[in-house]
């Protein structure tokens, strides 16, 4: 991992992720443009696909959690598609709250991909342009999480 990213994760560990993460919007960790070229020993992709106030709040709750923890030793992708898009739109179509896309925009900050499906798009009439900065468009969501899997990363749905 870049030093840059080192320091992002260790002041993330001093500070707490949403106090810090705003400070370090220019440098985006290689996990954000790459399929992790690099190898970390932990490797966990989130199923994101609903809309839902409290379930997205535990989704973004527990990727800090694991950056907390496991610090410059995780890679985490959160795969986003169905109603959960919204989370990712910069005028989302459902109830998602700014905190919620801050926070998401915090994670990434700190490295966790945030993977757009592009299926979900096409049926929503989304482009790139309709996506915060730190969406990644993937072709299709799922194939995503199963190439993942593939890759050695746990999946996770709640």
């Amino acid at each position: 991992m870049k030093k840059p990213d080192k320091l992002r994760r260790h002041i993330l560990r001093l500070t707490g992720l949403f106090g810090a993460g705003m400070a370090a919007k220019a440098v985006h960790a290689h996990h954000t443009e790459t399929h992790f070229e690099d190898s970390s020993t932990h490797k966990l992709v989130y199923q994101c696909n609903s809309a839902d106030h409290e379930y997205l709040d535990h989704i973004l709750f527990s990727c800090g959690e694991m950056l907390r923890k496991y610090g410059d030793d995780i890679e985490l992708i959160v795969a986003v598609f169905g109603q959960g898009i919204h989370l990712l739109g910069k005028r989302p179509g459902r109830a998602i709250s700014r905190n919620q896309q801050e926070r998401a925009g915090s994670l990434s900050d700190y490295g966790v991909a945030f993977h757009a499906c592009g299926n979900t798009m096409k049926s929503l009439g989304w482009t790139q342009d309709d996506l915060l900065d730190f969406a990644r468009v993937v072709p299709v969501g799922v194939d995503d999480i199963m190439q993942l899997q593939e890759k050695g990363f746990a999946y996770l749905s709640w």
